[in-house]
């Protein structure tokens, strides 16, 4: 089937879901719904929307000093550390400095913090923010390089997730499988469109699309 592109709503009234739909495979699984994010990721006023939203749940609970950006998610970081330290009797965070981190991935896919990084890991409360988890393992990733560093994983938040939890830890997400009521994702061993013969359509990340 060919690809579809779609734009839908969502329960959240400013925010949309950019969607492609096919038969699509990931490094860790095939799944029938692409989530683009591409948007909200680059686009300055989407990504506040984002962070606005993302920042309810830790605003008045949360300690946070630093917000580890994964999937190319640094601006949408970036707005977030300004939420969660606005000025207000709500906000745990007010005025307080938060670090807006990006870590380098080896080539065995660790997360690793040079030494001019690590200072705003080791002993911090992080906040560890993805595009999208879908089956867990980047942000389980995230965790244990956090825990590694002497940091502490305090909040787990991602644009769109089809887990509610990883180690332990909830997963606040701005978009879920209710957005897309016939997401279904598979082990790539177990997929039932490769068992009826359907193509892969395009191998897909957190940066896009490869049509094959």
């Amino acid at each position: 089937m060919a690809i579809q592109l779609l734009k839908m709503p969502t329960k959240h009234d400013n925010l949309y879901l950019n969607v492609a739909i096919g038969h699509f495979a990931t490094s860790h699984s095939h799944i029938n719904y692409y989530i683009d994010v591409t948007v909200p990721k680059t686009r300055l006023s989407e990504a506040r929307a984002v962070s606005h939203e993302l920042a309810r749940a830790y605003k008045a609970t949360t300690m946070v000093d630093t917000v580890l950006c994964l999937d190319g998610t640094e601006v949408i970081g970036a707005c977030l550390a300004s939420e969660l330290t606005k000025e207000g009797f709500m906000n745990i965070n007010s005025s307080q400095e938060i670090y807006v981190v990006t870590p380098e991935h080896t080539a065995g896919s660790q997360l690793l913090f040079r030494e001019n990084l690590a200072p705003m890991i080791t002993g911090k409360h992080v906040l560890i923010l993805a595009a999208s988890v879908t089956t867990g393992f980047t942000m389980k990733s995230a965790i244990e390089a956090v825990t590694y560093y002497g940091g502490q994983a305090v909040g787990l938040m991602a644009l769109f997730a089809t887990v509610q939890e990883c180690e332990g830890l909830p997963i606040t997400a701005l978009f879920d499988p209710s957005d897309l009521p016939d997401y279904r994702s598979y082990d790539a061993h177990s997929c039932p469109w490769c068992r009826r013969g359907m193509r892969i359509e395009a191998l897909v990340n957190s940066y896009g699309y490869s049509s094959l």
